[in-house]
């Protein structure tokens, strides 16, 4: 598909092009052609009055050749065929290169697109078998009892709970993927970020009996509040999904040339280096952490995160290693930057 939009577009390049060069090429050669019926003109009237060439070369004495108009015209319409047959030449190599790196994004967009709407639907497909499955299953049980039914509606509660979880999830990354989204910035506070986040988790944190713990300087910088908030919401949400019961998670930061770093440190089972580098990939979850946690993630969280970090012309990077723990660490840049020691 891609490969016929590309030679679409090389067939439009240079039909523009050559239309340009044809009607350029035929303004100077009326602009030649009329110098030259001049020329041949005075010549004529110089011959028939005086009986001599003008605009001749110089040859040597005994030889007088005037100007042939007709061979001159001649070859200003070879000049002119060759040039406009270079540039044609030159205009489709340069032509199916440029299509190719103006449809690359839109390729590459498309592609993502596809993959996106295809990992989507796989994972909405799981839970919504299961409910099927289990609803036509007990439709045919004729002797179905109350607790029956009641352990069935449960168990499509929980599958339900689970397509919600996708469904918001993806809003949430389609919202922050939007090309022209008008994100408001503002002059925030990271305390106010990071205290707000932690509350968000707590609950989840106190069920596991782990602990909290802030080390943060309270820098002011220009960012996205709503935005900010999420991004710290998911990265201590998938440190407390991971993280060992009645262990702790660290959250410290640190300022250098403008420039701010926030790290969240956690004492759970890590990453495998083969897994390290696929972690803010979508819909990706490491082997591991389908087998030994039932957090039900989808794996969507981290991928939302490197976006709003992204959006905020920052990044984010993680180092782990496996049975020790992680440590995320968001690099922001920071403007019109206050400190005080909180």
């Amino acid at each position: 598909m891609f490969e016929n939009a590309r030679l679409k577009l090389t067939a439009w390049y240079l039909l523009i092009i050559m239309l340009i060069c044809f009607l350029f090429s035929l303004v100077i050669f009326r602009v030649a052609d009329r110098e030259l019926e001049r020329i041949d003109r005075r010549q004529q009237a110089l011959r028939e009055r005086f009986g001599v060439e003008i605009f001749r070369p110089q040859f040597p004495e005994g030889f007088n050749v005037p100007i042939d108009v007709d061979d001159l015209r001649g070859r200003i319409i070879l000049t002119l065929i060759f040039i406009n047959s270079a540039i044609l030449i030159i205009a489709g190599m340069s032509g199916y290169f440029l299509a190719g790196q103006t449809l690359t994004p839109i390729k590459v967009m498309v592609e993502e697109q596809n993959r996106f709407i295809s990992d989507a639907s796989h994972e909405l497909r799981t839970p919504i078998t299961s409910l099927k499955s289990a609803m036509e299953v007990h439709l045919r049980d004729k002797k179905l009892t109350l607790p029956q039914a009641k352990k069935l509606i449960v168990q499509n509660l929980n599958d339900v709970n689970r397509i919600q979880s996708l469904s918001d999830a993806l809003l949430k990354l389609a919202q922050y993927q939007k090309p022209n989204s008008h994100t408001v910035f503002e002059k925030v506070s990271l305390a106010e970020i990071i205290k707000t986040a932690m509350l968000t988790i707590s609950p989840l944190a106190k069920r596991k009996q782990i602990s909290l713990k802030s080390k943060i300087s309270d820098y002011h910088l220009t960012g996205s509040r709503e935005g900010l908030i999420d991004l710290m919401v998911i990265i201590l949400d998938n440190a407390v999904k991971y993280t060992h019961p009645k262990k702790s998670i660290t959250v410290s930061s640190a300022k250098t040339d403008g420039n701010i770093f926030i790290k969240v440190e956690d004492n759970g089972i890590g990453i495998d280096k083969k897994d390290l580098p696929h972690v803010f990939d979508r819909f990706y979850q490491a082997t591991d952490a389908r087998s030994k946690s039932t957090t039900g993630g989808y794996g969507l969280g981290l991928s939302i995160a490197k976006r709003i970090v992204t959006i905020h012309h920052g990044s984010i990077t993680v180092l782990s290693q496996k049975g020790k723990g992680s440590v995320f660490t968001v690099h922001l840049p920071l403007k019109h930057s206050k400190i005080e020691n909180s």
